[in-house]
């Protein structure tokens, strides 16, 4: 009879990454639920991050923008090599993102508003700020001002880009410069920070909005908590460095779920008076 026995064939199903594990809770979610929700956790509301490209989809009207600067490519004027040179970082960053540097700068309109928005890309090297970023992010300001766009960063960095090491510490003045310019003109500047926030871009751009929100959960600071607790040999208060912690010692003006953020900075828009587009 074993002769005459059909031989059922094993199925194999693949799941690998249609689901993804949310890193607060543990929930597993599909990923497609997910991505229409604007990756944030419907069972506790973690934001997860995205992409710089994302990004924009999500805040311009209809998901409709146009790119400027992307032609800006980085180069190894100090010759940096640790593991490896920092051209061959360069290029992976290239290659793992599509982008040639860790900021993309856009225009187009954010309900109704005319705007310029930058959008920085954690993927590229930890969205650390070096020389293009931070040509760009003033090209983006100098754009705002000629054509009086309001202009809105959303940070996502590590800092500073240490393998250019002085060139990229001078982003910060630089871009700092550039921002007084709208500030002395009446552009409104709107800052969002994203998880992380870290070093530099917080030491520089990132807090000088004329408003200042970030997203629930990011990490926001200059150096990290594990490097300050080691330094005053203090255990830090429990959520230190989050932006709900920042909010309430006066640091950020509002935190805002990823959901609310066209309609939340269109109102600040209005109210600032920016042009529509």
């Amino acid at each position: 009879m074993a002769f005459f026995r059909r031989r059922q064939k094993a199925t194999r199903v693949h799941t690998e990454g249609l689901w993804i594990k949310c890193e607060a809770c543990s929930t597993p979610i599909w990923k497609k639920d997910l991505e229409a929700v604007g990756m944030v956790c419907a069972e506790c509301g973690f934001h997860f991050k995205i992409s710089a490209r994302r990004r924009l989809d999500l805040m311009f009207d209809d998901g409709e923008w146009e790119e400027f600067g992307g032609d800006l490519r980085s180069t190894n004027a100090l010759r940096f090599h640790d593991r490896k040179s920092y051209e061959d970082r360069l290029e992976h960053a290239k290659r793992t993102t599509g982008l040639s540097d860790a900021v993309i700068c856009a225009t187009g309109t954010l309900k109704g508003h005319a705007v310029v928005i930058c959008a920085m890309e954690y993927r590229f090297i930890g969205g650390s700020m070096g020389a293009v970023v931070g040509e760009k992010l003033t090209q983006a300001a100098e754009r705002a001002l000629r054509d009086r766009r309001a202009l809105v960063i959303v940070s996502a960095s590590g800092g500073a880009r240490m393998m250019e090491g002085m060139v990229s510490l001078v982003q910060m003045a630089k871009i700092a410069a550039a921002l007084k310019k709208l500030d002395l003109s009446g552009v409104p500047y709107i800052s969002l920070l994203t998880d992380p926030t870290t070093g530099g871009v917080t030491a520089s751009f990132a807090m000088l909005g004329d408003l200042n929100i970030a997203e629930p959960g990011a990490l926001i600071g200059f150096a990290g908590p594990r490097v300050i607790e080691q330094t005053i040999r203090q255990k830090l208060p429990k959520g230190f460095q989050r932006s709900e912690f920042l909010l309430r010692h006066g640091m950020l003006d509002a935190v805002v779920p990823r959901a609310h953020l066209r309609r939340y900075i269109g109102n600040a828009l209005a109210f600032f008076g920016s042009q529509a587009g």
